[in-house]
């Protein structure tokens, strides 16, 4: 109760500012609202390929602020912290900016009256879901009545969601509460990666100092989801002394966890050459899969990206029951994963040495899951935003250097 008036408060004053920030003129610039960054960093910089004479704003939340400030000529502020300047300016850009894209859910939109030349685009940071989430949420119907009216709220303001599939648009509908003519059919910006042999040549330079990349060793990343009551308190499930004892001649295992968890225990340390921990290194997940030859998982979307790839994957759900109770998935879980589902570590050991997996099953998990994503997702958003554009209106590139400070042609 306390939370939902505070919160009420808030988007009531920010709804005041919204207001008054309405009275000026739409500007010429896109607003991202960032708390990834994985899928907008890719349409900012098709929009820099392509020499789009527009104004790049970046509202961050979280570590994400550091790549953005990153980018010549873009506005980066800091967002729904305690930096009141930053907030301020932020309402101003929200409330003239031609288009607002956004990759997660923000409470702020609750309050947020766009004009109606604008346009909000939902560019979801995950490729596909295995585990429910917006009003499809199990803990949904334990909220009370105001924030589930908040809820809807703010789903009614995206007015499109970037989709790769026909399958994530049924689940986006479900999920917030939308129609068919809120879904955009361009695919995930950030899947173009796997298509771009001069990025994935870039990575694999910069991975090879980690010294994992060229050591003849078959490479087994161990990619879990995260658990709310694990991030304190955190313990690998998965053995790895086992692995090692039965593996560690042929194998070795990167591991990638999440960020938040914290009282961590050097892995690596315990088990040198053998296991490497990549969770801080830096490396973005799709990078890492560039050089993985098992991928082992839960209720993570990374299958459906790491399915481009066409290399074998493990589902190890060694608390299925318990986490399908508290979370809730799409489906029965078997029917949602192209590949084998374990509860133990031997039963991993097994299944990597007899190498026996469908790869069919995963070529065909791809090809349904990926329909839209085909390498140039990032170039097609743009097309929608901004159709056919005419590079000559930028005089040579001269009115894009000086709208954005970046050079394109000299990239």
């Amino acid at each position: 109760m306390v939370k939902d008036v505070i919160i009420t408060i808030y988007l009531v004053i920010f709804k005041i500012i919204f207001t008054l920030c309405k009275a000026f003129p739409l500007k010429n610039k896109v607003t991202f609202v960032v708390s990834f960054g994985d899928n907008i960093k890719f349409v900012y910089e098709e929009i820099v390929r392509q020499r789009i004479a527009i104004k790049p704003v970046f509202l961050c939340s979280g570590p994400s602020a550091k790549q953005f400030k990153l980018y010549p000529g873009a506005e980066t502020l800091s967002f729904e912290t305690n930096v009141i300047s930053d907030n301020l300016k932020a309402i101003y850009h929200l409330a003239t900016s031609k288009y607002i894209i956004i990759d997660n859910y923000f409470g702020f939109l609750a309050s947020a009256n766009f004009k109606k030349e604008a346009q909000c685009i939902q560019l979801w940071h995950a490729a596909g879901a295995i585990k429910k989430f917006g009003l499809q949420d199990e803990s949904v119907a334990k909220r009370s009545s105001v924030a589930q009216r908040r809820f809807h709220r703010v789903y009614r303001n995206f007015h499109k969601v970037v989709v790769g599939s026909d399958e994530m648009a049924l689940v986006f509908k479900k999920a917030f509460g939308l129609g068919n003519q809120n879904i955009l059919t361009t695919g995930i910006p950030r899947t173009d990666f796997f298509y771009n042999d001069e990025l994935q040549k870039e990575s694999r330079e910069r991975l090879e100092h980690l010294g994992v990349t060229n050591n003849g060793k078959i490479k087994i990343l161990y990619a879990p989801t995260y658990r709310d009551n694990e991030l304190n308190q955190f313990k690998l499930t998965l053995d790895l002394e086992l692995l090692h004892k039965h593996l560690g001649n042929r194998y070795e295992i990167l591991l990638k966890l999440h960020p938040a968890i914290k009282k961590r225990i050097s892995y690596e340390n315990e088990f040198p050459g053998f296991v490497y921990d990549l969770s801080s290194s830096g490396f973005h997940i799709n990078e890492l899969l560039l050089i993985t030859d098992y991928l082992i998982t839960d209720y993570s979307s990374i299958p459906y990206e790491f399915s481009l790839l066409r290399k074998p994957m493990i589902f190890f759900a060694y608390d299925l029951d318990a986490y399908t109770k508290e979370r809730g998935l799409w489906d029965e879980y078997e029917n949602m994963v192209p590949g084998p589902v374990v509860t133990t570590t031997k039963e991993i050991i097994e299944l990597i040495k007899s190498d026996n997996f469908d790869m069919i099953a995963i070529e065909d998990f791809s090809n349904y899951h990926n329909k839209f994503s085909r390498g140039r997702s990032s170039a097609d958003l743009i097309l929608y935003m901004f159709g056919e554009y005419d590079h000559e209106q930028t005089d040579n590139n001269s009115q894009f250097v000086h709208e954005t400070g970046y050079d394109a042609a000299s990239r």
